[in-house]
């Protein structure tokens, strides 16, 4: 039977398959729309506006737009954002139905910016602050400026192709002729796959017919481009004329392969072109199954960082269905760019603070027993932990919100012994649900109506986990409350207040489905009407989110943070959850992919990404690998050790005396780096900057920085470069060019103090403890240095801050802190400490003095790099006390102790010579 031919493909994970099968999959080639899109021939577009329909308006206006080959009628809206952002939206003017429109995308509605419009025959001049849109008539384009520094242009390719809704074109009777069409056609009719479109054995009957849309952006200042995750592919996007368009088209992929752009999890449909010059993005805000081509016009096949004198780099988004409604980011620098993107979309709010630490998961830890065993080991062997996790071996026959009542028959008294201990339990809630009389969400959703439906109208049943399996509606907003109902500790009275959520599985996964997931032509019910599942695809595993969101929020009263991970994730799922890379396997290429993936995804909205440590899929090729994925964990912002059933057993005490004692180590410095960690999550919260960051985000004139993707920057004040080599016993770490000084920075080992203050590649030597980590002159670092069992016991625990100082023996830095688990610091309760090093005195001032918060932490130690003479002494100055203490030099730097000044203090430390 086909269904069970397709579920043991979806399950190659328990088959011995161990690569991807690439046959499940669809190329270009196989999807109609992207066949149509990718042939139109270039510079001839046959849009044109329409003259004498300028409407305009305070900030907006909009035009009637022609394609001159069939004659039909679009309107083109061209909106001023607050930001420096231009949106572009075109929908067809009388459509034969609403097309749909991605509203969840966004955090809420784009503020408006006051336009002016200027009309000539030939142009449309629209200005809003120092950026202007010039919009030509015939044939149509959109010239983007800042500053009068043309940044994007939208159709200068000419690839423009919107396939208007039409109705099937009826063959005439044998002998008859064929009358007037009622409408204009044009040759898509004739399409093979335009009406209906088969791929392997699944036949996708299309109601609405062709519905593609497409539009080229170039970029004349860009020397690279990057974005558009996920992909387990490099930072650097490359050139795809000769080979596959990068796909956003969220799947479950098993075994998924590196170095090319086969759509994953998650579909980010973001871009950014930067050069020295400036940069610039496009969010294309759309839902469907996305094709993006990348063009060199030297079509060079390897990492695109253009030549000056190169045609300029563009991207061609080819979308299934939809409109088109693009942002134009006109940010001019990197950083700038990325707070566009996400002051449209969100950022990630503060999560608890436990979140920041190790996590242990296993597919699957087999009873309560098994559960508290390896919790108590990690304190055997003096390792931290904060949170354990289970897989879907822990329900009840695969049906959510319920407990396997023989392997995990007493949940709340196990919650119970990790709470205790300072730690939380994270538990699997997938979209799936049992079809099954004897579960009672299977019955509500069925009773009320709230299961997606197929084609016909019918509730839709696939195979997954639970075996036959419904899929909740999530776009009606009733199914979603429904769903965060059942978090509440009223429903699911065996979990508590301290029990985090995995979302998975949630692309969604169907086993017995087209790629493994949802018919195209399968309904929905939303907020706008009754829509195919085509044109909403990437959205389904936000919308679970949402709803989950909403039901942890609700289960804490509304005080409790949530922590949420996912898989599947659209534009806007970082206001609800963090993601990791999905399925990876135990191999040194995964291990460097995992850093090339986060970043992307970092620069796209999700601060809050990791990789499963160790590797999902196999064994690790050696005891090596575990060591340093550990230690490359160690510096991603989510820190989590997964892996599959049938590997062999990870916990760190499994493994050699020697390769337990780096793993401790790379976990234990993790904890040192927590205050750190929260800092920046929380002003990635304030401000909307990325934590991870490219080198580029703060090097965006240093081209040889731009397609770096095996080091990183933490916030701008750590560097790091993993080492992810089999064998190294020495890294080339690239040290980047200042562009205002146009030297090196300052950089300081952060094991011993090392000075590097050049520009280019250093060679250094790594032993297996060895984590090249850098802090930057003029950057000031807060740690713990005293390790506990888990993050939530260290709370109060005392400070250290590490100064580098920079050429001009200058340095800041920012400390924050609050109750690390409720919203109250939304309503002021935190601290939030500028910390400044300057004319030989650090000192300590409160950036929020109307926020308040008590707590028992303080500055303990003190610890200067980079002074060009040795103190005598040092003088601790606060309100209430002044003394005097030691100064200690030891490892090229001077340490200071005994502050015991408060972190919600200001306090002065004048340097005595």
């Amino acid at each position: 039977m086909k269904i069970i031919a397709t579920i043991l493909c979806a399950a190659a994970i328990l088959t011995g398959v161990t690569t991807v099968d690439r046959d499940l999959f669809k190329i270009c080639e196989q999807s109609s729309f992207c066949r149509r899109c990718r042939k139109v021939e270039p510079n001839n577009s046959p849009f044109e506006l329409v003259p004498g329909t300028l409407n305009t308006f305070d900030d907006s206006f909009t035009a009637d737009l022609v394609n001159k080959n069939n004659g039909h009628i679009f309107v083109l809206n061209v909106e001023g954002v607050q930001g420096d952002i231009f949106r572009v939206i075109v929908d067809e003017k009388t459509p034969l139905k609403k097309r749909y429109r991605v509203t969840d995308a966004l955090k809420g509605p784009a503020k408006p910016h006051s336009i002016s419009v200027t009309d000539s025959k030939s142009e449309i001049i629209v200005t809003s602050g120092q950026n202007k849109a010039v919009i030509q008539a015939s044939p149509f384009k959109i010239d983007f400026y800042r500053s009068e520094v043309l940044y994007v242009s939208a159709n200068a390719k000419g690839l423009f192709k919107f396939e208007h809704y039409r109705t099937k074109p009826v063959s005439p009777p044998e002998g008859e002729e064929n009358k007037e069409q009622e409408e204009p056609r044009d040759d898509v009719d004739n399409e093979p796959g335009a009406w209906e479109e088969d791929f392997n054995s699944f036949h996708d009957t299309k109601p609405n017919g062709p519905e593609a849309i497409a539009l080229d952006f170039t970029f004349p200042q860009a020397e690279v481009l990057f974005g558009i995750p996920e992909h387990a592919d490099s930072f650097a996007l490359k050139s795809t004329l000769d080979g596959e368009p990068y796909r956003l088209h969220n799947m479950d992929v098993a075994y998924y392969e590196l170095n090319n752009g086969m759509g994953l999890y998650g579909s980010v449909p973001v871009i950014y072109g930067h050069g020295t010059n400036g940069t610039a993005g496009v969010f294309w805000m759309n839902a469907a199954e996305t094709w993006v081509d990348i063009y060199n016009e030297k079509n060079v096949p390897s990492l695109i960082v253009s030549e000056p004198d190169d045609e300029p780099l563009a991207a061609h988004f080819m979308s299934e269905s939809g409109i088109v409604d693009a942002f134009i980011l006109l940010g001019e620098s990197p950083l700038n760019t990325f707070k566009q993107y996400t002051d449209l979309t969100g950022v990630a709010p503060l999560p608890q603070h436990a979140a920041f630490a190790f996590h242990q998961s296993r597919w699957n830890y087999n009873d309560e027993v098994d559960v508290l065993n390896v919790s108590a080991n990690y304190d055997v062997h003096d390792i931290p932990l904060d949170t354990m996790w289970l897989d879907i071996e822990y329900t009840d026959h695969k049906k959510y919100f319920t407990w396997d009542p023989n392997t995990f028959p007493h949940p709340l008294e196990m919650i119970a012994n990790l709470t205790e201990l300072g730690r939380h339990l994270t538990i699997i809630i997938d979209p799936h649900i049992k079809v099954t009389d004897n579960y009672n969400v299977h019955k509500d959703l069925t009773e009320r109506d709230y299961y997606t439906k197929n084609k016909d109208g019918e509730v839709f049943e696939g195979e997954c986990w639970p075996g036959t399996s419904g899929w909740p509606d999530l776009f009606n907003p009733d199914v979603r409350k429904y769903l965060a109902d059942q978090y509440l500790l009223e429903n699911f009275n065996t979990t508590t207040q301290d029990v985090f959520i995995w979302n998975d599985m949630n692309e969604p996964s169907v086993f017995s489905g087209p790629e493994l997931t949802m018919p195209k032509d399968n309904l929905h019910n939303t907020e706008m009407g009754t829509y195919e599942h085509r044109v909403v695809h990437n959205l389904y595993g936000h919308m679970q989110l949402m709803s989950t969101f909403d039901g942890l929020v609700r289960r804490g009263e509304g005080k409790l943070r949530p922590f949420i991970l996912t898989r599947s994730h659209f534009s806007g799922s970082q206001r609800y959850a963090a993601i990791w890379t999905g399925d990876n396997t135990a191999e040194w290429g995964h291990l460097q992919a995992s850093l090339k993936m986060c970043l992307s995804e970092a620069v796209s909205g999700f601060s809050f990404c990791g990789a499963d440590v160790g590797g999902f899929l196999r064994d690790p090729t050696s005891d090596e690998l575990v060591e340093r994925w550990h230690q490359t964990g160690a510096f991603l912002p989510f820190f989590r050790a997964h892996s599959h059933m049938e590997t062999k057993r990870r916990e760190p005490w499994l493994y050699p005396e020697a390769t337990k004692l780096v793993i401790r180590d790379a976990i234990r410095k993790r904890y040192t780096y927590l205050p750190l960690w929260y800092v920046l999550f929380y002003e990635h919260e304030r401000y909307g900057y990325p934590v991870m960051r490219p080198l580029l985000g703060h090097y965006p004139n240093d081209p040889e920085a731009f397609a770096i993707d095996n080091e990183f920057l933490l916030g701008d004040r750590l560097l790091v470069h993993p080492v992810t080599q089999l064998g190294a016993t020495k890294v080339d770490v690239y040290f980047p060019r200042n562009s205002i000084t146009g030297e090196g920075d300052f950089w300081y080992d952060a094991d011993d103090f090392t000075l590097f203050n050049s520009v280019g590649y250093v060679t250094v030597p790594v032993n297996s403890y060895k984590i090249p980590v850098y802090q930057r002159g003029g950057a000031i670092v807060p740690k713990k240095e005293v390790i506990r069992r888990a993050s939530t016991l260290m709370k109060n625990d005392p400070y250290t801050l590490i100064v580098c100082l920079d050429r001009f023996n200058e340095a800041n830095g920012t400390v924050y802190d609050d109750d690390q688990r409720s919203y109250e610091y939304r309503n002021g309760k935190y601290v939030y400490s500028q910390i400044e090093f300057k004319s030989n005195v650090l000192s300590s001032k409160l950036i929020d003095p109307t926020a308040t918060f008590e707590t028992l932490a303080w500055i303990e130690r003190v610890v200067i790099a980079g002074l060009d003479k040795v103190p005598q002494s040092a003088t601790l100055s606060t309100s209430s006390k002044r003394i005097t203490l030691d100064v200690v030099e030891h490892q090229r730097a001077y340490t200071i102790r005994n502050l015991a000044v408060n972190i919600a203090e200001e306090w002065e430390i004048t340097l005595n010579y």
